[in-house]
């Protein structure tokens, strides 16, 4: 169902996703603060309050599908994985300067002797796509997790 002042287009969106954009975005944007907390270095790995950055935004992702029992958690929890990799890559694009400081990564073999400038594209380019996939693979994986989740409360 739709609001009454709902748009088509937002009413096909909102049955498609099974959440409204807004939700989505809001979503995914609960696990961006870990991006500037660990690029400026304030949280380290393998510390209990990164495990919390890195576990509980998916962990609210999984509920939230659950509860609002959207038709299809996977690709719901799917969409919020790739806004939030596009928030990942942004990132981390944002602040390259202040994580890498003046020790940024540099290609190695036959790509040692490029020109700084297009080593600089060629490795920021990839780290920007491996963002965008690993907002996928968080999405995919709690997109499971609500599905299998959503199987077994029908089942209770």
């Amino acid at each position: 169902m739709s609001e009454p002042h709902a748009t088509s287009t937002e009413a096909t969106r909102r049955t498609t996703l099974g959440l409204p954009l807004t939700a989505i975005l809001g979503l995914a944007l609960l696990a961006a603060p870990r991006v500037p907390l660990h690029d400026l270095g304030i949280i380290e790995e393998g510390t209990f309050v990164n495990a919390l950055f890195v576990f509980v935004p998916p962990l609210v992702w999984v509920a939230v599908a659950v509860i609002k029992q959207v038709p299809n958690p996977l690709l719901t929890l799917l969409a919020v994985g790739a806004c939030y990799g596009i928030l990942l890559a942004l990132g981390h694009q944002l602040l390259w300067t202040e994580s890498f400081g003046d020790d940024p990564p540099r290609l190695g073999g036959n790509l040692s002797g490029l020109d700084p400038t297009v080593e600089s594209v060629i490795i920021r380019s990839f780290a920007a796509v491996s963002s965008v996939f690993t907002g996928l693979i968080v999405g995919a994986i709690s997109g499971l997790v609500a599905w299998g989740v959503s199987g077994l409360r029908r089942r209770l």
